[in-house]
């Protein structure tokens, strides 16, 4: 799908990706396609905030879109996504990451992002992605769009079942923090942060603290200790 905004002969591409084999590879694959070309490319979301806002004040052209990596040291490639899409607002930006959780995908469409790969696509569908970007559309992998699908049809379950508060506990949960830390924190008793503490487990189906920290981890809640 796109709202008919006109392609622009040459599309400008950026690439963040902490790996530089990922950049590498893309870089590679992009010079192969006549109606793209591959502007610059960032190890990290901070170091492509700057190269972009660097441009800008040079009168550089921007890119068209960004190819967005979501695990990286220092700013992840939600918050960069939320800041560029903010910020740069013709900058379109699609995530290419090897993460396909449904709540992962939900903070990138939230941060605005255009798309949404995972590293195992072809290059063709990454051309799709990148041209359905430039001209307003969006272009979801194929198994993320049928993750999403069963999740809108089936009842709240995992994260998505967790108040606000919850997910706040599970934070902090993550962080190492005790009953009474968490209380604390919270400015709650701590009979009340261990019945949040209970009903987190419990809606996780998890048995152990442990188990809810490496949820958190793995959902991307909390950077990896």
């Amino acid at each position: 799908m796109n709202d008919g905004t006109s392609r622009p002969e040459v599309i400008r591409v950026m690439v963040v990706d902490d790996h530089a084999i990922v950049r590498r590879g893309l870089l590679a694959y992009i010079a192969t396609i006549p109606t793209f070309h591959m502007i610059g490319e960032a190890a990290s979301g901070e170091q492509a905030i700057a190269l972009l806002n660097e441009w800008r004040t040079l009168g550089q052209p921007l890119p068209h879109v960004v190819l967005m990596d979501l695990q990286m040291p220092g700013m992840g490639g939600i918050a960069a996504t939320e800041v560029i899409t903010r910020t740069h607002p013709d900058v379109k930006v699609v995530v290419l990451t090897s993460f396909g959780e449904v709540e992962r995908v939900h903070s990138a469409l939230a941060a605005d992002a255009s798309g949404y790969l995972l590293k195992d696509a072809d290059p063709d569908e990454v051309a799709m992605a990148v041209r359905a970007a430039v001209t307003g559309g969006m272009h979801l992998n194929p198994t993320i769009a049928r993750r999403l699908t069963r999740r809108m049809t089936a009842p709240p379950a995992g994260l998505t079942s967790l108040t606000a508060r919850e997910r706040e506990i599970l934070v902090l949960i993550a962080e190492g923090k005790s009953n009474r830390d968490i209380a604390g924190r919270l400015t709650i008793s701590e009979r009340t942060a261990r019945t949040h503490v209970s009903n987190v487990l419990a809606k996780l189906q998890l048995s152990s603290r442990t188990q809810a920290a490496l949820l958190a981890i793995r959902e991307g809640l909390v950077p990896p200790s």
